[in-house]
């Protein structure tokens, strides 16, 4: 796996050691201002809108100095504030896009590089990791469970995926599971599950898992507790609180557990009915793993 989402140019932010009042480095483009402790604007940037009012994007209430300024959705940011939020998306959502944290707004790189002051460093930083989670969505990328490197599956018909980086460290072949990512046992190629304890096939779990009780929808009986995301196929439990509707953690599309259409589908069909039984009634078990149509 390599390469990159774009071709940007990097080092848009440059640092110069020339002082100010301050003895804080300035953004030569931007005539912003970088210290070793917050990023801030400077008040004479003509390219940016000033607003009086809370910084919405310090989530964690850490009160930055910085001037606040508009982004494209309208809502306000400062640099340290606008970083904060773009690298929790990459690191604990998982995230391929950046999305603003009051109106899910979809901002561009080219915004937030220049709205949060990227550093050459956090660009490199974040061009890195929107590849990693973008190749983790739309590629069948999974993670070595020898040496925990990122590994892509070439025939998605055989469930054993040599490790080349585990291979030339043990001087021996190394392969491993991709159902359940143990270290691989039994004769290869196969498609269903390896000889390890517990590894089963998707649709045998389909089959095999138990009915769940959802406790605030009426009239569901049958529901199985396990069911593949009717837009990427990825298994998702319903733990049986809440209303019928989930969201899938790999595809982001939330889907009905009952009746198993999206959910915009589900409600124009039944509207209001986040607690109550579908009109089509229960989907039976699913015999097939939906793939993802990735446009």
């Amino acid at each position: 796996m390599g390469g990159k989402l774009s071709k940007k140019k990097k080092g848009k932010i440059k640092t110069t050691s020339e002082p100010h009042d301050s003895q804080e480095p300035r953004c030569e483009e931007s005539d912003s201002w970088i210290s070793d402790e917050e990023k801030c604007y400077s008040p004479g940037d003509p390219t940016l809108q000033f607003v009086d009012g809370e910084d919405e994007m310090d989530f964690l209430y850490i009160g930055y100095k910085s001037l606040r300024a508009k982004m494209s959705c309208g809502h306000a940011v400062t640099p340290m504030s606008l970083t904060d939020h773009c690298r929790r998306l990459l690191d604990d959502e998982g995230v391929c896009r950046f999305v603003c944290g009051k109106c899910d707004a979809e901002w561009s790189f080219e915004e937030v590089s220049k709205m949060a002051l990227l550093t050459p460093e956090e660009v490199e930083e974040f061009e890195k990791k929107l590849f990693i989670n973008a190749a983790r969505d739309l590629l069948d990328v999974k993670e070595c469970p020898g040496c925990k490197s990122r590994v892509v599956r070439n025939d998605l018909n055989d469930l054993s995926v040599e490790c080349t980086e585990c291979t030339a460290r043990e001087r021996t072949t190394y392969m491993f599971c991709w159902q359940c990512l143990k270290k691989w046992k039994g004769p290869v190629p196969r498609s269903d599950h390896c000889d390890n304890d517990g590894c089963q096939s998707p649709l045998e779990i389909l089959k095999n898992c138990e009915d769940v009780v959802l406790s605030s929808v009426t009239g569901v009986t049958g529901c199985p507790s396990i069911r593949a995301c009717p837009t990427c196929g990825m298994l998702v439990v319903h733990d049986g609180t809440k209303c019928k509707n989930i969201g899938c953690t790999q595809c982001k599309v939330e889907f009905c557990f009952v009746c198993l259409k999206i959910t915009t589908e589900c409600l124009k069909l039944n509207p209001q009915s986040w607690y109550k039984v579908c009109s089509t009634g229960v989907a039976p078990r699913q015999t097939s793993i939906p793939v993802w149509q990735i446009s």
